[in-house]
């Protein structure tokens, strides 16, 4: 099996290999879903954690660590190939299930989170890398969407079979045995099946663009008005997120709700925002960039509002409803929006520097809600993480132009 395929752009014309990807990523979505539901209940009932910032400590390690490893996983798929990091990403992940069944204290679940950052930053990343490069300019949107879509998706099943397991047979260690399944198989198509993309980039290119490290670093997080109003969106909508899985839980129980039902609800929220992606990504490639993220921005500040202010677990349902379509809008979108701005040579390390500061989000989030909750309350410190999303639309609205029509 050869190392490199002619590069011949297009989804049509590379729908096996983007296919395999897509099935990779799901794979990817569902180690994290491993954790969705079961967490915050796990740091209570087995390692007696009380303090809202203490739980969401796992949250903290995870985001910086998957916010780190995304930036290099954008400089190393330039500079080595993507399959290989693809591959790296997996090999990770392999103590990640292992160290959640076996761990005798709450420090090792934050060492299995910081082994799972890595995995999700190398994984993630060059999924996404690989698809921009098989699929062009043309429906960058849909490719984008398809992705996010098989990786929330499967996050949201496998926080509901998880949830399911734990009503079952507790909270360890039968519902991580899932996580082996997840690494087994994704390592092995990763390996046997994925091939390299990084010819393709070559195709789209006409004229080198050399930027270093440090350019490319100011021009998406400062400097090009419309990569830092997206990389800020980014950030804003993982804060939002860091939050709901560490507080949300925590909500639904302090209201007198069943694991099972909250796990439901645990699910709910990124099985909308998996699903609905199918749609926003090519929506986003007919209407433009910018109306989705700016709309999808406030729709998520209202469903985050809906969630505090509910007392019922329908309120609740129709928050998560909200939270989620209004996180497909813009999750997807971002993505298509770098592609359509980075040159085609230094576009991965641009999605790095992007995905540094958006994962970045679930650690401050978690920070910033878990301390907020500890001093003034859960309600005080959801309230806040969506006054702090409705501002980043506003932003969006004022600072970013439309990047469709944009030639990279």
């Amino acid at each position: 099996m050869t190392s490199e395929l002619q590069p011949k752009l297009g989804l049509k014309e590379n729908w096996v290999q983007f296919s395999l990807l897509v099935i990779v990523n799901a794979f990817v979505g569902a180690m994290v879903g491993l954790e969705r539901t079961l967490l915050p209940e796990l740091a209570k009932t087995e390692f007696g954690l009380d303090a809202k910032s203490a739980i969401l400590s796992f949250i903290v390690v995870f985001g910086f660590t998957k916010a780190g490893t995304n930036y290099l996983a954008g400089r190393w798929s330039d500079r080595w190939g993507r399959k290989k990091v693809l591959i790296l990403g997996w090999m990770t992940a392999i103590p990640v299930p292992l160290i959640l069944i076996w761990a005798p204290s709450w420090s090792w679940i934050l060492g299995a989170n910081f082994f799972l950052g890595v995995s999700q930053g190398l994984t993630w990343s060059t999924t996404v890398i690989m698809k921009i490069d098989l699929v062009g300019p043309v429906k960058r949107g849909l490719a984008m969407g398809l992705n996010e879509f098989a990786g929330y998706f499967a996050l949201a099943l496998s926080a509901l079979a998880t949830g399911y397991l734990a009503t079952r047979y507790g909270l360890r260690p039968v519902p991580f045995y899932l996580g082996i399944v997840y690494v087994v198989v994704g390592l092995l198509i990763s390996v046997v099946m994925v091939r390299e993309t990084k010819g393709y980039v070559s195709a789209e290119i006409k004229t080198e663009q050399r930027m270093s490290a440090k350019a490319i670093f100011l021009k998406t997080s400062f400097q090009n008005r419309n990569l830092s109003s997206v990389t800020q969106a980014g950030f804003v909508n993982n804060l939002n997120d860091g939050m709901a899985w560490g507080l949300f839980p925590i909500l639904f129980a302090s209201k007198g709700l069943s694991l099972e039902k909250i796990s439901w609800l645990a699910a709910l929220y990124p099985a909308v925002w998996g699903i609905c992606q199918l749609w926003t990504g090519h929506i986003s490639d007919i209407l433009g960039r910018k109306p989705l993220i700016q709309w999808g921005m406030w729709i998520q500040a209202g469903g985050i509002v809906m969630t505090v202010l509910s007392s019922t677990f329908f309120g609740f349902v129709v928050g998560s409803l909200l939270l989620g379509v209004g996180t497909a809008m813009v999750y997807p979108t971002l993505l298509a929006a770098i592609g359509d701005v980075a040159h085609p040579s230094w576009r991965s390390s641009s999605v790095g520097v992007y995905r540094l500061w958006r994962d970045s989000g679930y650690a401050v989030g978690a920070i910033i809600s878990g301390l907020v909750a500890d001093i003034f309350g859960i309600s005080a410190a959801i309230g806040l993480i969506a006054l702090i999303t409705f501002l980043s639309g506003v932003v969006v609205f004022k600072r970013m132009r439309e990047t469709l029509i944009l030639k990279p």
